[in-house]
């Protein structure tokens, strides 16, 4: 059993630790630290049976505490990773990794060096139906594949106030990147390989703070599929992945993580109908199973931190990611296509 400590207890914080509390003998939280506190934080805490810290130097401080979760502000998680790893904890890292390069390279780095386990929360990743889809692409079932794309939206930045740190521009960048469209990059990435280049537009079109809503980007693959990600942070909530092969195309729609609504939809309602469509004959649809891929996702760093499986993201992976991230943000920046580093 893995003795988690949570950092950050903001709504998604809250619901990590419920995607365990109870249900999983892999990982538990015993501690908690937030820069937040509030008599409704040390209830929750309460509730679940975890000791809320001073804070996270205090946190990290604590022998009874085999790992961190950080559910915190993209800005600070290289940081964070790198002082988890030389307190000896291992470290689960809430997406976005970091928002550039150089700071995911010197986290992996940190860890590497302690010689800790590194977790990233893509838990999409995990679920059955992205598994299925892999093993369709790596067996030829979809034949050459040409293009993949993801749509999703949400509309959350309808209800940030300015004094939120999901309403700062520097924290969450082209709109809906960093709270969403990540997943579909690393989706990109775990089916199709790295980025070669990008091209983004993202602007504001509803929302009253100072952050874009309507972003849209585009993928040369480095194996030469094209792709193409679009997310909106102000209407309907929605998730679409797909993919396009020579043989045929799968398509994965769903639900995105709307902040107010339950905790179990959140974690394992995510995926709804798939459709495989062939080059010829007739479509096949099916619904995709309940699964809650945030206690997956926890559950898989719990066995790379007790020496089992390692984490399916690899350290490569994540900074690639971050890679990407950047070359996106940097593009819509200059109006330009850029390269990834």
């Amino acid at each position: 059993m893995i003795r988690a400590g949570i950092v950050g207890l903001g709504w998604w914080g809250k619901t990590l630790v419920e995607s365990v509390s109870g249900s999983t003998d892999l990982i538990r939280f015993v501690a908690g630290a937030t820069r937040t506190p509030t008599p409704e934080v040390a209830e929750f805490a309460g509730l679940h049976g975890f000791t809320m810290k001073e804070d996270y130097a205090d946190l990290l401080a604590d022998a009874e505490v085999d790992a961190v979760v950080l559910a915190t502000p993209h800005s600070m998680h290289s940081e964070q990773v790198v002082a988890a790893a030389e307190a000896g904890k291992h470290v689960f890292c809430e997406k976005p990794f970091a928002l550039t390069k150089a700071d995911a390279q010197r986290a992996v780095d940190a860890t590497q060096r302690a010689g800790v386990a590194l977790g990233l929360g893509f838990n999409r990743r995990l679920h059955p139906e992205m598994t299925k889809l892999r093993e369709r692409i790596r067996s030829g079932a979809l034949g050459t594949i040409m293009h993949v794309e993801a749509t999703m939206t949400f509309p959350n930045a309808l209800l940030l106030t300015p004094d939120r740190w999901r309403a700062d521009r520097s924290e969450t960048p082209c709109g809906g990147l960093t709270p969403m469209g990540v997943h579909a990059v690393d989706g990109m990435i775990d089916l199709c390989g790295e980025v070669e280049e990008v091209y983004c537009q993202s602007f504001r079109r509803a929302v009253e703070i100072d952050a874009d809503d309507t972003t849209s980007v585009l993928f040369r693959m480095k194996d030469g599929m094209s792709g193409y990600l679009g997310t909106m942070t102000a209407t309907g909530g929605g998730f679409s992945f797909q993919v396009f092969g020579s043989s045929g195309y799968v398509r994965l729609e769903g639900m995105t993580h709307i902040a107010g609504t339950p905790s179990e939809e959140r974690r394992s309602r995510l995926f709804g109908t798939c459709i495989f469509k062939p080059a010829q004959g007739p479509a096949e649809t099916w619904q995709a199973e309940s699964y809650d891929v945030s206690r997956a996702i926890l559950e898989a760093f719990a066995r790379a931190a007790a020496g089992g499986a390692e984490f399916p993201i690899t350290l490569d992976e994540m900074v690639h990611g971050a890679a990407v991230t950047e070359a996106i943000v940097r593009s819509a920046d200059t109006h330009i296509p850029q390269e990834v580093s």
